[in-house]
């Protein structure tokens, strides 16, 4: 029995392992485990009384909050419920266009909000074997800039490193690194950029690639639409990240998408938020539902925001979590896990995917998602989330018993 597009579905796995939901160890969700916060967790009960009440229609209070955070005009934020309501919206923009370039492999969602206004897609695939087993991203902190009020230069376990520095002193003689490449966009195609739409998500899911800021930016001057999906920018400290909301003001052709989901534990909420033009985010407001977003879930958000501690806490746990998961994948033979910038790694198994999740989850109550919903991947490859460093450990315990009997 193969589980749902999405990872999280607790209830399909625990129907295969013969156990309760709460007795399942959830890798397949990439949810940080340090959530949600106490701070949002209050911020929802002292809003209880309010459920008599509708919400703000225009969420005043929580593009306030999301304003002071970017550092941008609350009218060129709109709130959703979830990402995904967003992402919706976005694909009902690119179907006005010849054509959108999705990044591929590619979420699952992306295809059905393409699909569901009938956007033509042309697939542009990420060549796996340029993802190293090694890196940078997995271990620790890179080098780039990129927060939130700067333009970034370099990056994390991206697709191509950032420039090196020129030497202080004369070094020895060494092969010259390989080009960087772009984007894996088609160098002549048709239509032609100018109609066409680009969908990337960055950090990329599943892969965990993360593209630089200067590779990105010159199909901004190219293409009518740039969707950047990036709901799982969060994860890199500010001096760290590669996001483009620095430059929406400069591009009216821009749309960031962002997820408070994924960093605050929060998926059952269902919040996210598009960053883009002014023109355009009334525009989709005008196309949606009224009341996207619920009382409960605004005020979470706010208090989510507001909560630095809870933001460097997160950035501490990540990257010696992520270097003890990649290590110990490592290790098992037959597994090779990708180096990720991001809260999860993808993983390559000489073995079926298929046979190991549902060993996984009937020995040890155990669940990984599988990636067959990446048409590209199939049955050799599974994605895990980071977790506490136990949690990590009881599911490397596991794995080294069960690659034994492959």
């Amino acid at each position: 029995m193969r589980q749902k597009a999405h990872g999280g579905n607790l209830t399909w796995a625990a129907a295969l392992a013969g156990c309760p939901p709460s007795a399942i160890l959830d890798f397949s969700a990439s949810i940080s485990p340090l959530g949600p916060p106490n701070s949002a967790i209050a911020a929802i009960q002292s809003q209880l009384g309010n459920l008599k009440h509708y919400p703000d229609p225009d969420y005043s209070e929580l593009r306030q909050a999301l304003s002071h955070f970017h550092q941008l005009p609350p009218e060129w934020i709109l709130p959703g419920n979830g990402s995904a309501e967003l992402l919706t919206l976005s694909g009902k923009e690119l179907s006005h266009l010849a054509a959108t370039s999705l990044i591929t492999p590619a979420f699952g969602d992306y295809y059905r909000a393409l699909a569901a206004y009938d956007a033509k897609v042309l697939e542009c695939p990420i060549d796996l074997r340029r993802q190293g087993d090694r890196g940078q991203g997995a271990g620790g902190r890179g080098q780039g800039a990129g927060g939130r009020g700067t333009r970034g230069q370099g990056g994390q376990g991206g697709i191509s490193p950032a420039p090196p520095a020129s030497p202080a002193s004369p070094a020895p003689p060494a092969s010259p690194a390989p080009p960087s490449p772009p984007l894996p966009i088609p160098p002549s195609p048709h239509p032609p950029l100018s109609q066409s739409g680009l969908l990337l998500n960055n950090p990329h899911n599943p892969t965990g690639k993360l593209f630089l800021v200067e590779e990105i930016l010159p199909y901004l001057e190219q293409f009518a639409l740039v969707v950047v999906d990036e709901a799982f920018m969060d994860f890199l400290p500010p001096d760290e990240e590669q996001s483009l909301i620095p430059l929406i003001q400069e591009y009216p052709n821009l749309v960031v998408l962002r997820s408070l989901t994924k960093f605050y534990s929060l998926p059952g909420l269902r919040l996210g938020y598009a960053i883009a033009h002014p023109d355009r985010l009334s525009k989709w407001q005008s196309w949606r539902d009224p009341w996207p977003v619920n009382t409960l879930a605004a005020a979470a958000a706010i208090a989510a925001l507001g909560d630095k501690k809870f933001q460097s806490a997160t950035w501490e746990w990540l990257p010696p979590a992520r270097n003890q998961l990649f290590q110990g994948l490592a290790k098992l033979p037959g597994l090779q896990p990708k180096d990720s910038a991001a809260n999860f790694l993808l993983v390559e198994s000489e073995k079926s995917v298929c046979q190991l999740q549902e060993q996984l989850l009937k020995e040890y109550q155990i669940y990984i998602r599988d990636c067959f919903s990446f048409k590209e991947l199939g049955d050799r490859y599974f994605r895990v989330a980071v977790r506490s460093k136990s949690d990590n450990q009881r599911l490397l315990t596991a794995l080294k018993a069960l690659v034994k009997q492959f």
